[in-house]
C-alpha cells in the first residue's frame, strides 16, 4: 500500500490579508495567485473562521446596513453574534494563562 505524504500548506495559508485582501475599491476579492492553489478553499475557509473573518463578517454588514437590505434588529443580533463569538475566543486564551 502506498503512502500519501501530507501535502504542503504554503506560507500564506489561513492569512486573510494575503488570502482575502482588500481590493482599491473597498471590497475584499481573492488574487490572482491563490486561484492555482491547491488548497484555496480549505485556506480561504480557515481565514474566515478565524478572528479576522469575524471583520469582514462586520464589513459585510455594513455594506448590508448602507443598502438598506438589513433592518434595525437584525443587524443588531448580528452585531451581538460577532461580539459574542469575540469575547468567546478571548476567554480560553485567559484561561490557559
Amino acid at each position: 500500500m502506498e503512502r500519501r505524504k501530507p501535502e504542503t500548506r504554503p506560507y500564506c495559508f489561513g492569512r486573510l490579508e494575503e488570502v482575502f485582501p482588500m481590493g482599491p475599491d473597498g471590497l475584499r476579492c481573492t488574487p490572482e495567485g491563490c486561484m492555482v492553489c491547491h488548497c484555496k478553499t480549505e485556506c480561504l475557509r480557515a481565514a474566515l473562521a478565524g478572528p479576522d473573518g469575524d471583520q469582514v463578517k462586520r464589513e459585510h454588514l455594513e455594506r448590508r446596513e448602507e443598502a438598506g437590505t438589513v433592518g434595525f434588529l437584525g443587524r443588531w443580533s448580528r452585531k451581538k453574534q460577532l461580539h459574542r463569538r469575540a469575547k468567546a475566543r478571548q476567554s480560553p486564551a485567559k484561561e490557559n494563562n
